[in-house]
């Protein structure tokens, strides 16, 4: 039983000592350093070609030859489709026949009426003969004309029957068979869809908390689920201000161009945007802390930097700061303008320079075993009061 009880006291006086050291205290200091200053907004989107073409026919017919299929890789100018040309060349053949009956009418018209207007003119025919010439050589005229322009019509339709590419792209979509009948009637019928994979665009939904700090030229990375260990790199090349809200969410629609030579960016993929609304290099950089920090004037170390001067803040004109620079053993209040921040970091545009050190707080060093739970207390705040040790 006595030595239960003289060991308990020798553990109880083990951790009165322990508790009575007093923790070290330190300034801690960072260095004006210049680096990248980022500042994200995210989002997600939708992956799109740049340009999307349906390509159709503006006859009606039946698909004779298919060229190309999906997947296929056309050029601008390319024949990808050809349209039964039977129906469409006799259309044709019938045209110029009516043009050429209605030019041979035209010419016999046209020769009576010079005749009957010599008679005319020396009161050999009658003003009614004259004028029945006169008509008959308008109406030929009229009915020439409109032979020539069906013949144009005709033609036009029969190259129509050969269906071309109209851009450099690859074809994602086939709407038709050969052998079906397609009817072109207040619509073009679609034959191809062709996307140009070469450029392609995301069309990103931006929450309307962040819709205000996105604007055109920004610099933009992103990734799709199809390749996960790849980043590609865009543009915002337009910021929408149509917004759109669902489940009481409103967002905006952002535009990013993005270059895909490999073309290994496809529409329909759901692209996960990060739009830097802040990208700067090479900026003069400190911690938010250092703003924030705020000497003792009699720090309990006297080992401690101590301030020279007090931050008078009604000096401060428009974004300027105080900060407090050490020199040697003492503290000097500095005024510096700063620029752009992301919250963590803020860009010094003067005030300090280069590798200049700025004091950021105080740190203690880890409570030695047995101060309570551990947990980390502040140098200058109270301490708790000493407890009456009885035997």
């Amino acid at each position: 039983m006595k030595i239960s009880v003289l060991t308990t006291v020798a553990l109880a006086g083990i951790i009165l000592h322990s508790c009575g050291k007093q923790p070290a205290i330190q300034l801690e200091t960072v260095k004006a350093e210049r680096g990248e200053l980022t500042e994200t907004v995210t989002a997600t989107g939708e992956v799109e070609s740049v340009t999307t073409v349906d390509v159709g026919t503006q006859v009606t017919g039946i698909i004779d030859k298919l060229y190309v299929d999906f997947n296929s890789e056309v050029t601008k100018g390319q024949l990808i489709a050809e349209i039964e040309k039977t129906l469409l060349q006799s259309e044709l053949n019938s045209a110029e026949a009516n043009v050429e009956s209605a030019r041979l009418t035209y010419e016999y018209n046209l020769t009576n009426y010079n005749r009957d207007k010599a008679l005319h003119d020396k009161k050999l025919i009658s003003d009614y003969e004259f004028q029945t010439s006169e008509k008959d050589l308008q109406v030929s005229k009229t009915a020439y004309d409109k032979a020539v322009a069906d013949r144009v019509r005709a033609a036009k339709n029969l190259n129509y029957a050969e269906i071309y590419s109209p851009i450099d792209g690859i074809v994602i979509s086939r709407e038709v068979e050969v052998g079906q009948t397609v009817v072109s009637s207040m619509n073009v019928a679609n034959l191809y869809t062709i996307a140009d994979l070469d450029n392609m665009q995301v069309i990103g939904n931006v929450d309307e908390a962040d819709i205000g700090r996105v604007k055109v030229g920004q610099d933009v990375t992103f990734s799709v689920d199809a390749y996960p260990d790849d980043l590609f790199e865009g543009k915002v090349t337009q910021v929408r201000l149509n917004p759109t809200t669902e489940s009481n969410v409103t967002t905006y629609e952002v535009v990013v161009a993005a270059a895909n030579p490999e073309h290994k960016l496809i529409p329909g993929l759901t692209a996960n945007l990060t739009i830097y609304v802040i990208r700067e290099q090479n900026l003069l950089l400190l911690p938010a802390q250092a703003f924030k920090f705020e000497p003792e004037n009699e720090p309990a170390d006297e080992k401690l930097p101590r301030p020279t001067g007090e931050a008078d803040r009604s000096k401060l004109g428009k974004d300027e700061r105080y900060v407090w620079a050490v020199d040697g053993q003492s503290l000097v209040p500095t005024i510096v303008k700063i620029g752009e921040s992301n919250g963590i970091r803020t860009q010094i545009v003067s005030g300090l320079t280069d590798g200049a050190t700025v004091a950021v707080g105080y740190s203690a060093a880890a409570a030695a075993p047995g101060n309570g739970d551990g947990a980390q207390r502040s140098p200058f705040a109270p301490q708790p009061p000493k407890r009456n040790n009885k035997k």
